[in-house]
């Protein structure tokens, strides 16, 4: 039996690194080495509960972990169309019939070999040029979530947007955002290294919030509007929340003008310190962002022929014979901005 490393985890912040049988393809599927993976905040949420509760009495049980994974073709079932051997390949989570690749399902992508059900390019695969390093197109999940985000804003080129939080989803979204022809979009962070990393991938402005009065700020850098009771307010018209913290939300209600609109992305934990009613006093609207209905696949044509600014998101390159560190890296705060898993060293 040919056998196989994948990444798992079990017990609350800990990965286990098994055996595992190494999958053999049926007629409709497709076998992927895997190159390189990504670590996301979905990870190590379920590091921090030490698996997913689907157990009895909603008892928690090990999963496989890794939904960001890019690889090549090394196996096709004989009915699979479009897709041969040496093909290299971004794969969508969702498309999986036993359940989210990486995110509950049976299947997870921080494995040396990944199984492709019911293979068909367009739904569940796609392929991409060999000028692509592999670990930028392992960022093609994530900048699908933020690209999603962006397209739920409807942003217009003249809107003035201020994206919360600085890191993956926050700044894809900013690269989005440019990319559609907004023309003043602002990062917020309270991470300097983070906010550069803003400005170099085309953000128009930054602010340093754990330093900076963020309201003030927007005035000047969107000019000054009024909310629903006449109240001086920042001219800012979408304020969208990669951060997932109250205060960020709190900042936005704050600070939004009338009709402005605030589009969650990230996370979010519950809490008694948010103010909902203040929502009235600008008629914001409340737009939630979840996962990339069609957006998946959408993305890959960009990310090839925007590569060099996406790579600039990836922080840290880390061996998979190191994967216990790398999941380190991610689970500590302010160590990394985008964790990077390679397989055979190769990028």
């Amino acid at each position: 039996m040919a056998t196989m490393k994948s990444v798992r985890t079990g017990e609350q912040h800990k990965i286990d690194v098994v055996d595992a049988e190494r999958p053999a393809p049926g007629p409709k599927d497709a076998l992927v080495r895997i190159r390189a993976c990504g670590i996301c905040g979905t990870d190590t949420h379920f590091l921090h509960l030490g698996g997913v509760p689907f157990g009895p009495g909603g008892s928690m049980v090990s999963l496989p972990l890794g939904h960001e994974p890019a690889g090549e073709v090394v196996e096709v079932g004989a009915e699979v169309m479009g897709l041969k051997a040496g093909d290299r390949v971004v794969v969508n989570p969702q498309g999986a019939p036993s359940g989210i690749i990486g995110c509950g399902g049976e299947l997870g992508g921080m494995s040396e070999y990944l199984l492709i059900e019911d293979a068909v390019v367009g739904k569940s695969v796609t392929v991409f040029p060999d000028t692509v390093p592999f670990d930028v197109a392992a960022l093609n999940e994530p900048m699908a979530v933020a690209r999603h985000c962006v397209n739920r804003s409807e942003a217009k080129p003249t809107d003035k947007v201020v994206v919360f939080g600085a890191g993956p989803i926050g700044l894809g979204a900013a690269i989005w955002l440019k990319l559609r022809g907004v023309g003043h979009v602002v990062v917020a962070d309270v991470i300097p290294e983070r906010l550069q990393t803003a400005l170099a991938v085309g953000a128009d402005a930054v602010i340093d919030s754990a330093a900076e009065d963020v309201t003030a700020r927007l005035t000047e850098l969107h000019g000054q509007a009024a909310n629903a009771l006449g109240q001086p307010r920042a001219g800012t018209d979408i304020y969208i929340d990669a951060a997932g913290a109250p205060a960020v939300f709190n900042t936005a209600v704050a600070s939004a003008k009338w009709g402005a609109k605030l589009v969650m992305v990230a996370v979010q934990k519950k809490s008694d310190a948010i103010d909902l009613g203040g929502m009235l006093r600008s008629e914001l609207t409340l737009i939630a962002s979840q996962g990339y209905p069609t957006e998946i696949f959408e993305v890959t044509p960009e990310l090839v022929e925007h590569q060099e600014r996406f790579a600039r998101l990836i922080s840290h390159h880390v061996p998979f014979s190191e994967v216990e560190r790398a999941f380190e890296l991610a689970l500590t705060p302010g160590a990394a901005e985008k964790v990077v898993v390679t397989f055979d060293g190769q990028p």
